[in-house]
């Protein structure tokens, strides 16, 4: 098969104008950037809001794996598949960030005949959404220091100031930097970091604001420091609002693009799973919901982090709930769970396929009971992938009451998720969902930190260091213990440990820390050894890209 950037290169794209009509907007519906993506008018998402909901099918996957579980494939060629049986459908998926393109993992548009285009452009700049939101981000973030430098009338501490600097590019040098060295005429010396830009709060602001007043007040609750006497210190204070907003005036607008076969897309926002909420905009969910009669979208790594935050986070905000969960897997990720070495995950051996379906298991359990949703196994078939292998995994999942169907969406595109797209849509005619949160909001924040740690992670408990502990007292005495969590772990692993595989049990949750992200409206707990700043691996995905003299991109998958 092609490379993923050559069958993109090779489509024949449909004018995003076209794209537009088959979802019912007009030319003045969009603001166009090119040929083949476009802005959509905020003014469509207020007109539309009476307009009933269509079916949401929510895309999650078992813990992430150096094998791939192929979860955007999926949530792209699911879309496909339903339109080739002529269903009204659009897919919702999230904005690649340039840390992961040029890191360990390359672009995040799907891969082979399972794609959204145009995929070097979204990519990389795109429309300029995540660049917006580091520039307003770092506004802020200069505005802080120059009111110090300033005469600081506000009383911040210098060495309480919280609010970090963001850039979306992975750089561990940036993790922890002084910064204001060179004299008094730089500012003033203090420690500080960097996070990656889509694990910025203003990131996670834009993707759970529904409007420009939503959005402005959000921004305006951002903690930015305290002041010497102990007190919060918020972006209001610093009167960054407007201009926070004006910079992200534009970005706060979903962006339309299509897959290879031709079906809407939004791709909108970009947080992180493992760090963030993970999951595209609200905007973008809602307005697809209105647009079309099913709606595919996508929670970033597996189901005990993007899929968890939906559910705990997105669904407090909004009347959106799924109807549907479709759980990717593969037979060589379980392999990797069962504890296959990295050179063997392609042998055929059920003993170790049966050990690494204690991961899947967990994910379903998770899903249909601690949730309440119905669950349809997408088993995304590989090349190497032998049919008895297939059938295990297919009656496994029988036994246990839930569905299963093969995908060769990456392969054969729509064609290739018939399968699938029939048991999504028998699932939908006859199962309901009965949908509840993990926790109660006005539980104390251990205890929703606990329900997690123990109910969908399997841990037999949770460590906090001191500094949680002090910072769970104070985030508590500032009123901000009714937030939901929004947990930093690992994406590797279902405990804060990449190295255990499967279900682990007999550990225990370490929180080091506990942030606040008051404008987004949740907690962060920093779990184990998570990073809000990724690095690159010993040989990055940057060094296999280049262009030509004719603006040619390779090396992009």
């Amino acid at each position: 098969m092609l490379p993923d950037i050559e069958i993109a290169q090779a489509a024949k794209l449909r004018p995003i104008s076209d794209i537009a009509r088959s979802i019912g907007l007009s030319d003045d519906d969009i603001e166009p950037y090119g040929k083949f993506k476009a802005k959509v008018s905020l003014d469509v998402y207020r007109r539309l809001k009476s307009r009933p909901n269509g079916k949401l099918i929510y895309t999650t996957a078992i813990t992430a794996t150096p094998a791939g579980e192929g979860k955007t494939c999926t949530a792209v060629g699911l879309t496909q598949a339903l339109g080739k049986l002529g269903k009204k459908v659009m897919v919702a998926l999230r904005e690649p960030s340039l840390g992961p393109t040029f890191g360990i993992k390359g672009g995040a548009a799907g891969g082979g005949y399972s794609q959204v285009v145009p995929m070097e452009d979204i990519n990389l700049h795109f429309t300029g959404d995540i660049h917006a939101v580091g520039a307003a981000h770092n506004l802020l973030a200069a505005m802080v220091d120059n009111h110090v430098v300033h005469g600081n009338e506000l009383g911040i501490d210098p060495l309480r100031i919280v609010w970090r600097r963001v850039m979306d590019i992975s750089d561990r040098q940036l993790r922890n930097v002084i910064v204001g060295l060179g004299g008094k005429g730089n500012g003033f010396p203090r420690e500080t970091g960097f996070d990656i830009t889509v694990a910025s709060e203003v990131m996670a602001i834009l993707g759970l604001s529904r409007s420009m007043e939503d959005l402005k007040e959000r921004l305006g609750r951002i903690l930015v420091a305290y002041t010497r006497d102990g007190k919060p210190v918020y972006a209001r204070d610093l009167k960054a609002v407007g201009s926070m907003a004006v910079i992200l005036k534009d970005a706060l607008k979903p962006n339309l693009v299509q897959t290879l076969e031709g079906q809407p897309a939004f791709v909108h926002g970009g947080p992180f799973a493992n760090i963030a909420y993970g999951n595209n905009t609200i905007i973008a969910t809602e307005l697809a919901l209105k647009l079309a009669d099913y709606v595919v979208t996508e929670g970033g790594f597996a189901a005990d982090l993007g899929a968890e935050k939906f559910f705990d986070i997105v669904c407090r905000i909004t009347d959106v709930r799924p109807d549907v969960v479709v759980l990717v897997a593969s037979v060589r990720a379980l392999n990797h769970h069962g504890g296959a070495p990295k050179d063997k995950l392609t042998e055929t051996n059920l003993d170790v396929l049966a050990r690494g379906c204690s991961n899947l298991d967990k994910h379903i359990e998770n899903l249909t009971k601690r949730f309440g949703l119905p669950v349809v196994v997408a088993i995304n078939r590989f090349p190497t992938d032998e049919d008895v292998e297939l059938d295990f995994l297919k009656r496994h999942c029988e036994e246990l009451g839930v569905r299963a169907a093969v995908s060769e969406v990456v392969a054969k595109g729509g064609d290739g998720g018939r399968e699938l797209a029939e048991a999504v849509l028998d699932a939908l005619e006859k199962e309901k969902p009965n949908f509840r949160f993990l926790y109660d909001l006005n539980a104390p924040i251990k205890e929703k930190i606990e329900a997690l740690a123990t109910q969908i992670y399997g841990a037999d408990g949770v460590v906090y260091t001191g500094d949680a502990e002090r910072q769970i007292k104070v985030l508590t005495e500032q009123g901000l213990g009714t937030l939901p969590v929004c947990m930093a772990k690992t994406q590797l692993s279902l405990s804060d440990d990449p190295n255990l595989r499967g279900a682990p049990r007999g550990w225990k949750l370490t929180v080091r820390e506990v942030r606040a992200s008051a404008g987004a409206g949740f907690l962060v707990p920093l779990c184990g050894t998570m990073m809000t700043m990724p690095g690159l691996p010993k040989h990055p995905a940057a060094e296999l890209v280049d262009i030509d003299e004719a603006g040619k991109i390779s090396g992009l998958f």
